[in-house]
């Protein structure tokens, strides 16, 4: 095969991947209304091979959104309903001790839900720290260790967490390790009425919408490999680049930084380029742009962050910050 073959072939490749990433994204609106910018996100979220945090009050179809995602993108997916008297093992699975036939004892291990394509963390918050932490090792190295044993997850791997408010009852914040393995913090608004009337309309009936598959798990490996090979300009590195530092006190303008306890590191940088391609390939295109890093910022990077006590006392917001960073590294 020629150069020029090898080049329209993957050409043809990239093509191929982008009609099925478009078949999925409208595959899941015909079944999530009013949620465009949420469906999106969830969709980066998967494509750039990371793990995404939905939050939101209850009924606003976070679970049902996870539901979709896992059958239309082909992954064999998951459900864990985090609870207060959840324990690790419930998630990761442990070791029994069985006897043979001739007496002889072993133990064997018997996986538990982790072990799937697509993890639902239903309300993460509402478990206690200690089996939310469970998920630490397995979100960054993709494998687990169980009684000293390491047990490889399935890949592709991801895992979707919903959480509720923190005010509400009988929740456990995240702590900031946790929360930095997530590509991406996803907030779930209320529906505009339009979106809500066709909710009633659609979903009250005897011919509720069914979600159908428009990609495999292979394929949506293939998208990922297109997603880490996709061009990317200089100048979109560098504005990545001059957006996280900025947001670090001590390297950022002092005016802009003064709000800010803490700031993100290298891996928000590493997230936000992850998922400025990914964004561009739900696009419809190969390459990013400054207007995906403008989009994106407030997800990627709002996790990453922490106010001052002062500032969250005179009432300073994270998004808000984040919306003078952009304004100012890419206005």
């Amino acid at each position: 095969m020629t150069v020029a073959e090898l080049d329209a072939s993957m050409v043809k490749a990239a093509e191929a991947t982008l009609a099925r990433v478009a078949a999925a994204r409208e595959a899941i609106g015909a079944v999530i209304f009013g949620q465009e910018r949420v469906v999106e996100q969830a969709l980066v979220t998967l494509l750039a091979g990371g793990h995404g945090l939905l939050i939101g009050v209850p009924g606003l179809a976070k679970t049902k959104l996870v539901e979709t995602l896992g059958i239309v993108m082909g992954l064999e997916a998951l459900r864990v309903q985090f609870t207060p008297d959840l324990m690790p093992s419930d998630i990761l699975g442990a070791e029994v001790m069985e006897e043979g036939l001739d007496r002889s004892r072993s133990f064997r291990f018997i996986k538990g839900p982790i072990f799937a394509q697509l993890l639902m963390a239903d309300e993460i918050n509402r478990a206690s720290p200690r089996t939310q932490s469970a998920l630490l090792q397995a979100m960054q190295e993709r494998h687990v260790t169980v009684a000293g044993t390491r047990h490889d997850l399935p890949a592709p791997f991801h895992v979707l967490a919903t959480q509720n408010p923190l005010e509400q009852e009988g929740a456990y914040p995240l702590p900031e390790a946790q929360l930095d393995r997530f590509l991406m913090q996803i907030d779930v608004g209320y529906p505009d009425r339009d979106a809500e009337r066709r909710i009633l309309i659609e979903t009250t009936g005897d011919n509720e919408a069914k979600p159908k598959p428009a990609m495999t798990a292979a394929e949506l490996m293939a998208a990922q490999r297109l997603v880490r090979r996709a061009p990317i300009g200089e100048s979109v590195v560098e504005s990545i680049l001059d957006l996280v530092r900025a947001a670090r006190p001590g390297e950022g303008d002092p005016e802009l930084t003064k709000p800010i306890a803490w700031g993100p590191g290298p891996r928000a940088a590493q997230a936000l380029m992850l998922a400025c391609r990914a964004r561009a390939l739900v696009d419809g295109r190969f390459a990013p742009s400054r207007d995906d890093i403008a989009a994106l910022a407030e997800p990627v990077l709002k996790h990453r962050m922490a106010l001052s006590y002062a500032a969250r006392a005179d009432g300073e917001t994270i998004p808000a910050v984040v919306a003078r960073l952009v304004a100012r590294t890419l206005g």
